[in-house]
């Protein structure tokens, strides 16, 4: 059994893992917190970690043992509280050690390296965008990793500080294809957002709204759609976008018009990550595509994907929508594969990774 701890951003998430199950995955989001600023701010986001990191721990191990048949006090087990009795049948702690936030990565990492310590148990300090690689692999309810069906994929990670294409040769063995050279997918769409107005977290409200228009309203550039390399760029459609609302500013007083707008914005980007996507899998010859991180939730993602691939003869995984954003179970999963393939653990005296690349990682056995 494995406990893993995830706090690169603003959500403070807590999982515990058992053979390929995902046991309890806890978090808990501070996007509340954040609205009032229109963004996350690194301050207020660690001391949301600081406060919510025990009371959160302490949920998932109640749900872990209730996942177990562990009552929770008396009858034949021990009268200690549940949640104090699971730690002792760990094998592992894992936390995310980068990239993100310097001072949120630090609660989570340090939290786990002392446990680790305390318990003496291996520590794996992952890496959140490998573990993003994992979580398509992850189904069901209750869930788990169906590695059985594991193959060789290509998988796009978008969210909205990421977006990058990775041939996943194997398990615990990848290449990075491409990523953004500027601005991400899911920044585009959130500053798309704040520049028409729309109330943050801008991604979803956005994708909202474009459900109801027509996405062919307005032409919108395919920033490298046609390029054959695997990397990515958004901030000339963003600035594109602000060119369109200053010389059309009236768009804005129109609610039609303003779901005509969000579903044009989303074409262009969708497109984008779509087209790349399937090429670079038709390239590499593979015939699976996995894709997770938080854009994608994106409806017409998730769509266009589906209808892509099946076009194309290739095998679709999409991360389910409460394993696209940060969460711990996906950590804890790919903390479990690399315990079980024999994988080194990492140093308690390992510092966090704040720009961490996602370059090829430690492969079995290494």
């Amino acid at each position: 059994m494995l406990l893993a701890l995830e706090s690169s951003c603003d959500e403070t998430s807590v999982a515990v893992i058992h053979d390929g199950r995902v046991l309890a995955n806890v978090v808990s989001s501070q996007i509340k917190l954040h609205a009032e600023y229109g963004g996350v701010v690194p301050e207020l986001a660690t001391r949301e970690h600081l406060r919510n990191l025990l009371p959160v721990a302490r949920e998932a191990l109640r749900t872990a043992n209730a996942a177990l048949g562990v009552p929770p006090s008396g009858g034949s087990v021990a009268s200690e509280p549940a949640e104090a009795r699971t730690p002792n049948g760990l094998d592992a702690i894992a936390a995310t050690l980068g990239p993100g936030l310097p001072q949120a990565l630090m609660i989570g990492a340090r939290a786990a390296q002392a446990m680790a310590f305390a318990l003496r148990k291996p520590f794996f300090g992952i890496h959140h965008h490998e573990a993003h690689l994992y979580s398509p692999w992850i189904a069901g309810q209750p869930s788990v990793a169906d590695f059985a069906s594991f193959q060789p994929n290509v998988s796009l990670i978008v969210s909205g500080g990421h977006t990058m294409l990775v041939f996943v040769e194997a398990e615990l063995k990848h290449h990075l294809l491409g990523s953004t050279v500027d601005d991400a997918a899911g920044e585009c769409f959130d500053k798309s957002a704040k520049l028409m107005g729309l109330p943050y977290p801008g991604g979803p409200e956005l994708d909202a709204l474009a459900e109801q228009g027509d996405p062919r309203a307005f032409d919108f550039p395919r920033p490298m759609i046609r390029d054959l390399h695997d990397d990515f760029s958004f901030s000339g459609l963003k600035t594109s976008v602000r060119y369109f609302l200053r010389d059309q500013p009236f768009i804005l007083d129109d609610p039609d018009r303003v779901r005509d707008l969000c579903a044009s914005v989303r074409a262009s980007i969708v497109d984008v990550l779509v087209t790349k996507t399937v090429r670079a899998a038709k390239r590499l010859g593979v015939k699976c595509v996995t894709a997770s991180g938080g854009v994608t939730c994106n409806r017409a993602l998730r769509k266009q994907l589906a209808e892509t691939c099946a076009q194309n003869s290739l095998t679709l995984r999409l991360a389910d929508k409460s394993l696209c954003t940060d969460n711990a179970a996906m950590v804890g999963i790919l903390a479990e594969r690399k315990l079980q393939h024999g994988v080194a653990p990492t140093s308690l005296d390992e510092e966090v990774k704040p720009s961490w690349p996602l370059a090829q990682r430690q492969t079995a056995g290494s």
